[in-house]
């Protein structure tokens, strides 16, 4: 069949019923033992049994479309592994084994990703390599019997503008154009769905879509936003939000939840639903019962080279007292000592002054923190003790958080508690942020290990990790007590007062509690919990830490809908919503019943507990800051704003 049979072929396919695309190829060698710091792509040659098996189960499953394990397949990202020279032998061969395993009665799509550079940065020579590599790309897929071209997982419309060129100058084949998106429905150059739909259209795709990034709760915001835009659209999510467990990405949506998605998907108009990273023969399976139902019938995780920190032999009476190393901690302290331990589980009458309470409030995406500060204003003004700062959320790009908590501190006389997180920093950046903290006098901090670039804006950043969360905190012990990770004199005492985080829902229960352990002894003072919807897992989880002899602030995120608490409970690692707690944010009426509903489940949730924690560490949905005050409502004198004052 010819190229331009072929595309016909597969376009009258896409127009006559639900078609199904396979998963994440790159998840699945990985789960069976290709390491991490290999190049996927080898496997096509150095080990096809083993790709050939992935490709198998997918069409057993019922995709009706096999991708071939060429996603980096390009000369620029196999030069990083020294495999540029082999190109033509792992091209051809994943159209090989994709076709034996699809046959006749499935389409090959051959895969393109990214080059992993930004074209906006890069010189007309720079471009032009861009543009070889696609067009040696293409040429080599389509030569070898691919029968579409599927470009994924772009983050920058000026790339998959060269890429869409490249391919349209050396074949006929349909085009598949998928751009990944954030959570505020973005392309990393900013673009938004309807546009980007558009844009890809004009440039020559033949469907359009968005895949990877986020779960199918996220995308599916974005292809509502898509459809209509004249051309097919295709949905390939993540299987959730992924966390790191062992050194390993797990990504959290069930096969069932994933069905359920691809109904939604089919029903809203897409004409291709398959999965990405996370995904297996089980979610695809799912979505091919969703398609007859409706008439139709790659995980890459950087390595951490862990660099362990040893904190050497320091008089620990040279640290200044937990209580006095910043207004927070002094407040925290007291509180733990006069109201928690003094009376444990006793029912006493709260009040601002025996209660602490943080709110997140993140840096802008851009230049302005205008908005911020005004929310931290409001929020000072309703009692609220800190301002909680996350370190890059998500991986996305923002204000450094140091910036952002400086101004206010400045401007507004207000106490922040900054996140440090490993991601983007290695030894000696970390050393030197820290001691900048301390001279800044923000001395308040909150130490995670961070979340991957893969789940973030660009995806293909290097992730550092030098440290996780526990070699930071050791460091910066030692920091506390005067001296560095090399054992050299600084000076001086820093005056850290650090928290860490906690799961108390955490599917490995029993090892979230050995490194919360860990954390203590590597100078954790207290702890701020994730979300907890559950009140028998709250409970469970303050029984068992009551050992650590640690304040807990209990992470409340009240929900904002059926769909965000759908979501939370699928999607995101370490977080739980009940049953019952899901079928009440259903029964909620309108958009302004959830909202109070969920404000009044996180009421009921800190009430359970208040008298077992020191405070609570409230995380506003989607920027509605009026909510935490809201929250705080149910303790006499928390909740009223500025305007309520006057």
């Amino acid at each position: 069949m010819s190229q331009t049979q072929m595309r016909q072929s597969f376009l009258d396919a896409v127009r006559k019923g639900p078609i199904v695309f396979d998963g994440a190829v790159g998840t699945q060698l990985y789960e069976r033992g290709i390491y991490i710091n290999k190049s996927f792509d080898d496997a096509n040659i150095s080990n096809p049994d083993l790709v050939a098996s992935v490709h198998a189960e997918y069409a057993a499953a019922g995709a009706n479309v096999i991708t071939t394990n060429t996603f980096s397949s390009n000369r620029i990202k196999l030069r990083r592994h020294g495999l540029e020279d082999r190109l033509r032998d792992i091209v051809t061969a994943g159209v090989r084994l994709a076709r034996e395993a699809a046959g006749d009665d499935h389409f090959v799509a051959g895969s393109i990703g990214p080059t992993g550079l930004t074209p906006t940065m890069l010189t007309d020579e720079e471009l032009r390599d861009i543009h070889d590599a696609f067009c040696e790309q293409a040429t080599l897929l389509a030569d070898s019997g691919a029968d579409v071209i599927a470009l994924e997982t772009f983050r920058q419309l000026s790339e998959i503008k060269i890429a869409i060129a490249a391919v349209r100058e050396v074949c006929r084949l349909p085009i598949v154009a998928q751009m990944s998106f954030d959570t505020e429905h973005k392309t990393g150059d900013g673009a938004s769905p309807e546009r980007v739909a558009l844009l890809l259209k004009q440039w020559g795709a033949d469907v359009v879509g968005a895949n990877c990034m986020e779960g199918p709760n996220v995308i599916y915001d974005v292809i509502l936003e898509m459809i209509g835009c004249g051309a097919p659209v295709i949905a390939q999510p993540n299987a959730g939000y992924p966390r790191k467990v062992d050194e390993r990405l797990v990504y959290m949506a069930t096969p069932e939840y994933f069905g359920v998605y691809a109904r939604r998907f089919f029903q809203a108009g897409c004409a291709i639903v398959g999965g990405c990273c996370g995904t297996g023969p089980e979610h695809v399976r799912q979505i091919a019962a969703a398609a007859r139902m409706m008439g139709g019938g790659r995980i890459h995780v950087e390595q951490s080279n862990e660099v362990r920190v040893i904190v050497p032999d320091a008089d620990s009476s040279t640290e200044i007292p937990a209580y006095d190393r910043s207004a927070l901690s002094s407040k925290i302290m007291r509180v733990y000592k006069e109201r928690v331990k003094a009376a444990p589980g006793t029912a006493t009458a709260l009040s601002p002054d025996s209660f602490v309470v943080s709110v997140e409030v993140n840096p802008p995406a851009g230049l302005d923190p205008s908005r911020a500060i005004e929310a931290a204003r409001m929020l000072r003004a309703g009692g609220v003790d800190v301002i909680n700062i996350a370190d890059g959320p998500r991986a996305s790009v923002r204000m450094a958080n140091w910036a952002l908590g400086g101004l206010m501190a400045r401007e507004l006389g207000t106490e922040v508690i900054l996140h440090l997180c490993g991601r983007d920093r290695n030894l000696l950046g970390l050393q030197s942020d820290v001691l900048a903290f301390h001279l800044l006098g923000l001395h308040n901090l909150v130490v995670v290990t961070g979340d991957p670039p893969k789940v973030g804006d660009y995806p293909h950043a290097t992730a550092v990790f030098d440290l996780d969360s526990i070699g930071m905190l050791r460091m910066i012990q030692g920091f506390n007590r005067g001296i560095d990770p090399a054992g050299k004199p600084v000076g001086d005492v820093t005056r850290f007062f650090c928290a860490c985080g906690a799961e108390p829902a955490a599917r490995d229960y029993e090892r979230e509690l050995r490194r919360l352990e860990a954390k203590k002894t590597a100078g954790a003072q207290f702890v701020m919990t994730q979300p907890v919807y559950d009140p028998d897992v709250l409970d469970r989880f303050l029984r068992d830490t009551e050992h650590l002899d640690m304040p807990v602030l209990v992470g409340l995120l009240p929900l904002a809908s059926y769909r965000n608490a759908e979501f939370l409970h699928n999607e995101v690692p370490g977080m739980a919503v009940p049953e019952e707690i899901r079928r009440r944010m259903q029964l909620a009426k309108g958009a302004s019943g959830a909202r109070r509903e969920g404000v009044q489940i996180a009421q009921e949730t800190l009430d359970a507990v208040k008298d077992r924690v020191v405070g609570s560490y409230i995380m506003p949905p989607f920027g509605r800051y009026e909510a935490a005050l809201e929250v705080l409502e149910c303790i006499d004198g928390y909740g009223s704003t500025p305007s309520d004052q006057e």
